[in-house]
């Protein structure tokens, strides 16, 4: 009876058994993720690669130039108080950014043409910023005129009152007062590559170009900052 009894024994699935246990299904499906997701950052790196090596030239390179000059010319001065300033390496032409001044009126950075222009973006939450305020309006006083001017504009984007009554607590009396409520003035220098925190400042010559910028605040009274702005402000003999 044996025989029989082992012939009638259920014989094994063999599709079963050919199936792969449900981890390891789950371990190939990962990995086929990953080579996946690797695949698409590779394709964007090249994508990248692609679009920097086929970037149009910059316009402004050849108007720009002589900001690039300056800035080398005015690169051994980089010390001390005005340490970190980054000197332009490049021609760039900073973007026209818009604005407003104390009566409301629009304004635009290339309202400045002609002259070599420290622009400052500032507000009161920003502790350093408020800091740095009489430095700028001692610079101003000392070097403003004709040929130069500290443009800062508040970027302060609620209470209007908030700004124009800290100046005044603090004694601001030579700078205009220049604001811009939206803050699209410091957006369109962080996509530019120009603006990393607060203040931000730009040293920008008669054409609108980049001669410098800062990240952080500086003693741009000092004798260090007189003697870098004033080097700035002077343009060469042609």
């Amino acid at each position: 009876m044996k025989p029989a009894l082992e012939s009638n024994k259920p014989k094994p699935n063999s599709t079963a058994a050919t199936e792969p246990p449900v981890p390891l299904l789950h371990k190939i499906g990962r990995l086929r993720l990953v080579s996946a997701a690797a695949a698409l950052v590779i394709l964007i790196v090249l994508a990248g690669i692609y679009e920097i090596a086929h970037r149009p030239s910059n316009p402004a390179d050849a108007a720009c130039a002589g900001a690039v000059n300056t800035a080398k010319r005015i690169a051994p001065l980089v010390r001390g108080e005005v340490a970190a300033l980054a000197v332009a390496q490049t021609p760039f032409r900073v973007p026209d950014l818009a604005f407003r001044d104390a009566k409301g009126r629009d304004l635009r950075l290339a309202d400045w043409r002609g002259r070599t222009v420290l622009l400052n973006l500032w507000a009161t939450w920003c502790v350093p910023c408020r800091r740095e305020m009489p430095a700028l309006d001692a610079l101003q006083a000392l070097l403003g005129g004709a040929d130069f001017e500290v443009v800062a504009v508040n970027i302060d984007t609620r209470d209007p009152q908030k700004p124009l009554a800290f100046l005044k607590e603090v004694a601001i009396a030579h700078l205009a007062y220049y604001s811009d409520p939206s803050a699209r003035v410091f957006e369109e220098l962080k996509t530019a590559g120009k603006a990393f925190g607060m203040p931000t400042t730009v040293i920008v010559d008669p054409s609108g170009c980049e001669i410098g910028t800062m990240a952080g605040p500086a003693e741009w009274a000092s004798d260090d900052g007189v003697r870098l702005v004033s080097a700035a402000i002077r343009q060469p003999q042609r």
